[in-house]
């Protein structure tokens, strides 16, 4: 076999052809995205609404800035949509254009990418395995105060699936402050979390004129086709100057129309959430009895496990599973993890239980 690429954790047309397995028959453990997939009721009404394909959108998208303001709980004039959260995090980098940035990492790779595209400085601090992955808010404080312009977070991580909780925020917002840095918090997985309140930032917003929350649909909601994120700062110059910065419809009228009603489908976010914590915790419950893994705590929909089985690497894990059509996520392509973790993000419980075998199989 030619030598194994590196994949995304959604790349399963790749995957399927180097390892010569039907598509069809992979099971995604590495792509982060809700197992119940859209929302029935969001199908049938979006059906209904085809019609609004043929006008433009508001261009102030005010009922959905609305929308989001209620479901976050904040003003709906703090609220930014955009093309994704991707869309959201080129535009404050590019607006910002930082000199220097302090990011907490291993985390996502967009961060360092559009950071590069605007010549920032990256310097990464990392989080210690010795910690389980829990930042120490006082060290993280002290490299802080050495003077960044831009200071960027993911709660909970990805892809450690560890999280701070709201204290631990406001000190490092503080420190920000003092320091004159911006924050950034990327809470794409915070609606996975036990307690959402507990580590969610969106009650500091009005607070604090140097924090930008962005989050979006696509994992939670099962939706990344549909390209809608949103973003919240109280900073409302720096909420100007983003608006300047970003082309006039950037997100559809359909779009737009569905980010109004799936914030508002009760049912569908307590099945989720039912569904995510119950198998989670089973999940962790089982992997921990293997004695040669390490299981960390885990805030997101997803769950980073270490391999103590000298010789044994994530990529054999990968492979071994793959074969039987169970895809995980060598997490090798994190430079800054090695060869010894590998993740997977909670799926449906026969799915679950399928892996589960997969992995007890393995490490027999």
């Amino acid at each position: 076999m030619e030598a194994k690429p590196q994949f995304h954790g959604s790349d399963t047309v790749a995957v399927a052809a180097f390892y010569h397995v039907p598509v069809d028959e992979i099971v995604c453990f590495g792509a982060n995205v809700n197992p119940l997939g859209l929302s029935k009721n969001l199908k049938k009404d979006l059906a209904a609404h085809l019609d609004l394909l043929s006008s433009y959108p508001d261009r102030n998208y005010t009922t959905l800035k609305k929308v989001i303001a209620d479901y976050c709980q904040i003003l709906p004039e703090h609220v930014i949509v955009g093309n994704g959260s991707t869309e959201l995090i080129s535009l404050l980098i590019q607006t910002r254009k930082p000199q220097k940035t302090l990011v907490l990492g291993p985390t996502y790779s967009e961060y360092g990418r559009e950071l590069d595209l605007v010549g920032s400085s990256i310097h990464t601090y990392l989080l210690k395995e010795s910690d389980q992955f829990h930042l120490d808010i006082h060290a993280f404080c002290e490299e802080i105060r050495k003077g960044y312009d831009l200071v960027i977070l993911c709660n909970p991580n990805n892809p450690t699936s560890s999280a701070l909780k709201m204290p631990e925020i406001q000190t490092i917002l503080d420190c920000c402050r003092e320091a004159g840095s911006f924050l950034m918090i990327d809470e794409t997985y915070v609606e996975f979390a036990p307690d959402i309140n507990e580590i969610s930032s969106m009650s500091l917003i009005s607070s604090f004129d140097n924090l930008m929350i962005l989050r979006g649909v696509s994992k939670f909601y099962a939706a990344p086709g549909l390209r809608l994120g949103y973003g919240a700062t109280s900073n409302s110059q720096f909420l100007q100057d983003l608006l300047l910065m970003q082309n006039p419809w950037s997100l559809n009228s359909l779009g737009a129309y569905a980010g109004e009603k799936m914030l508002q489908d009760q049912e569908y976010i307590r099945k989720t959430r039912d569904l995510i914590l119950s198998e989670r915790d089973k999940m962790c419950t089982e992997i921990s009895k293997i004695n040669v893994l390490t299981v960390y705590p885990a805030y997101a929909n997803f769950v980073l496990v270490k391999i103590e089985k000298e010789g044994v690497t994530s990529a054999d894990v990968f492979e071994f599973l793959i074969k039987q059509g169970l895809m995980v996520r060598d997490c090798s392509s994190f430079k800054e993890l090695g060869g010894e973790y590998f993740r997977f993000c909670i799926m449906a419980p026969e799915d679950n239980k399928r892996l589960l075998q997969g992995i007890q199989d393995f490490f027999a």
